[in-house]
């Protein structure tokens, strides 16, 4: 196959999809499913103006899965040849003999599977050269870089573009595909005062090149964030407030939809365990997973197994709804997919009380740590307990009064959901869930 990618790609690579399952059925499987992708990228980074490195990406593979009865088997390859389609086939119905029957193995359910599949408008593609990629690189990390001074060294600033076409298809007859792209620009800068040396960064990402913003601004963002924690100090322990900004607070939501995926719950291994009706967040907050935003970043058709993806609150005046499930979860916990399998696709938390900008919320604080960077892995998913290593700034009398360094936030994660005292409007749009600045009112604070 040819190894250019854009959306005429579709139609190649459904039959591609089309043939495996035909061979599946011929080889006797009972039902079969098969996801195909192409994926080309370029990805410049630049160092004190001088090229880093130039990567050009092209990705493509194809993963088979079978069913015999209730005995599955998988298998990949990245040659989409249709002999090599042919031999990942049968290696796939090979495995599934040898497997054990699972009650809950197979596809969708063939109602929940999407019979239209919306234009979400996610293909934007950026015909950029490496030159003038690596042009981009530079004027953004110089425009860091003369910020201040005290701007003495670089991580780099990188430019990135991917381009890609995925299809699914399985035995019940469902076949489709799209095509979608994404594209960043990112700046990392050090600081130095005597002794004193501190890095951050900033970035844009976004599925159409043309709304990445101003090149510049990102560069001269990263430096006035690493020019701002210079004299950054140690605390004592203590317990306050704790201000999220947005790029960390959407973690703070992670771990709540971690622990409403179908696979904690049925194992057993989560410290929202059966908590669907229950008030898990203030009746101020709503979480609504939203699916089919325009250009979004997380928008999605239909999901890994071809369901149908649909607008939904995943919790309503702070009450869980239910929880985020892919067929094989929903049948172990006697439940119906909610079109996650994969992931969800734009969660959007939201309050029902008008939203302060981040100014008001420091205000609003009064005292505490605002929270810019958290460090380690200090979540235990199973008992909720929290415990992580953080940077930011120390808040007095509603006004940030200086950076700090080396300190620890702890709480539990069913104490801090409930204990969230506002959601900002400062919405950050560069992810998977979108989020404001997360107030939460007392947290343990701990000192190096």
């Amino acid at each position: 196959m040819q190894q250019r990618v854009d959306g005429t790609r579709i139609g190649e690579l459904q039959g591609v999809v089309a043939a495996a399952l035909a061979e599946a059925r011929r080889l006797g499987a009972t039902e079969a499913e098969v996801d195909a992708n192409l994926q080309q990228g370029l990805t410049v980074n630049v160092r004190l103006g001088e090229v880093d490195t130039v990567e050009y990406q092209r990705d493509r593979g194809i993963g088979v899965t079978v069913y015999v009865g209730r005995r599955k088997g998988s298998a990949s390859t990245a040659d989409l040849s249709p002999a090599a389609v042919d031999a990942t086939v049968a290696k796939a119905c090979t495995i599934a003999r040898y497997t054990a029957e699972d009650p809950y193995s197979g596809l969708a359910d063939p109602a929940a599977l999407a019979t239209l599949i919306p234009d979400l408008d996610l293909d934007h593609p950026w015909n950029i050269e490496p030159a003038d990629a690596v042009e981009l690189a530079r004027r953004c990390e110089a425009a860091g870089r003369v910020v201040d001074a005290r701007i003495t060294n670089s991580e780099g600033a990188g430019v990135s573009t991917h381009r890609g076409v995925h299809v699914y298809g399985n035995s019940l007859g469902f076949l489709a595909g799209f095509a979608s792209s994404s594209h960043s620009v990112s700046c990392a800068l050090v600081a130095q005062a005597g002794g004193d040396m501190q890095r951050d960064y900033w970035y844009a990402s976004a599925r159409d090149p043309a709304e990445l913003g101003d090149i510049e601004a990102i560069g001269r963002r990263a430096g006035e964030r690493a020019i701002a924690r210079l004299g950054a100090r140690r605390m004592g322990t203590r317990r306050a407030p704790v201000l999220y900004v947005p790029e960390v607070a959407r973690g703070l939501v992670g771990h709540m939809v971690s622990a409403v995926r179908g696979g904690s719950q049925y194992r057993r291994s989560s410290f929202l365990l059966d908590a669907a009706g229950e008030q898990i967040l203030p009746a101020f907050v709503q979480v609504r997973e939203r699916p089919h935003i325009p250009k979004a970043l997380a928008s999605c058709p239909f999901d890994a197994e071809g369901v149908a993806t649909h607008d939904r609150e995943l919790v309503a005046g702070g009450v869980l709804q239910g929880y985020v499930l892919g067929s094989y979860a929903a049948r172990k916990l006697g439940l119906k997919t909610t079109g996650n399998a994969g992931g969800v696709h734009n969660l959007l938390v939201e309050t029902d009380r008008e939203a302060p900008g981040f100014d008001a919320l420091v205000a609003r604080m009064g005292t505490g740590l605002v929270v810019t960077e958290l460090m380690g892995q200090g979540v235990n998913g199973v008992t909720g307990d929290y415990s992580r290593g953080a940077t930011g700034f120390w808040v007095e009398a509603g006004e940030i009064a200086y950076p700090v360094e080396e300190v620890t936030i702890a709480g539990n994660l069913r104490d801090m959901y409930r204990a969230i005292d506002a959601i900002g409007s400062d919405v950050d749009p560069r992810g998977t869930i979108r989020t404001g600045s997360i107030l939460v009112g007392e947290m343990t604070i701990a000192g190096g």
